[in-house]
């Protein structure tokens, strides 16, 4: 039997391995495999939106939704299965609108561009079914697995510290430009494990600065 779902996001995750029915936290498998898809469509986004960046175009609407939508896909933050097939139609859009800018902005895309930035849909039953593709388990190297997921978390921790200071009027364009770049990174099986290990490493760093953002926001 293929299982439902795979989640192994909280601490609690059952028999300390791995959710595959339902969530121990009560998130639904349709909603797990939402979230996963949500999360391969920002990895999609992130491979324009970041060269977008280095031609210095950059949406304020990308960067509130990157944010925004990491939250959201947090343990315990969003069950509605609703919002996220409203979030992923308006990811399509938005990577849409980034790759089109991009091409009028004359920015090379690379030799290579990921999956997750080419796939595009239009119905739930095709959001469903893609989902059932890019879960956790789709990286099948145990190691790269690892340290990728290592990093989507990390970057998720940033964006709920982020979003918050960003709701109180402060924010660092550098921890949007790390986070695209963390976010596409998952996508390029050129990266070596001591590369994927150097972004963890990175990560943190991110991690404490945007910490700092928010005690300044708070204060």
């Amino acid at each position: 039997m293929t299982d439902k779902m795979f989640c192994y996001q909280c601490q609690e995750t059952a028999k300390g391995s791995g959710c595959t029915v339902r969530g121990v936290c009560g998130k639904t498998d349709d909603v797990a495999r939402l979230q996963d898809l949500l999360i391969y469509l920002l990895k999609g986004i992130s491979f324009y939106s970041s060269k977008l960046r280095k031609l210095g175009a950059v949406s304020e609407g990308v960067d509130k939704f990157l944010l925004d939508s990491l939250f959201s896909t947090i343990t315990n933050a969003n069950f509605d299965r609703s919002d996220f097939v409203v979030r992923i139609e308006k990811g399509l859009k938005l990577k849409g609108e980034a790759k089109e800018m991009l091409e009028k902005a004359g920015g090379d895309r690379g030799k290579k561009v990921p999956e997750a930035a080419i796939w595009q849909a239009d119905t739930e039953e095709e959001f469903e079914e893609k989902a059932r593709e890019v879960g956790v388990l789709s990286t099948k190297d145990d190691d790269v697995r690892s340290l990728r997921e290592l990093i989507i978390y990390g970057v998720k921790g940033i964006a709920a510290y982020a979003i918050h200071a960003q709701n109180l009027g402060h924010e660092n364009e550098k921890i949007i430009e790390f986070i695209e770049k963390a976010l596409s990174a998952t996508t390029d099986d050129s990266l070596s494990a001591d590369d994927l290990v150097g972004l963890v490493l990175e990560c943190g760093k991110f991690g404490v600065e945007t910490m700092a953002l928010l005690d300044k926001a708070n204060t």
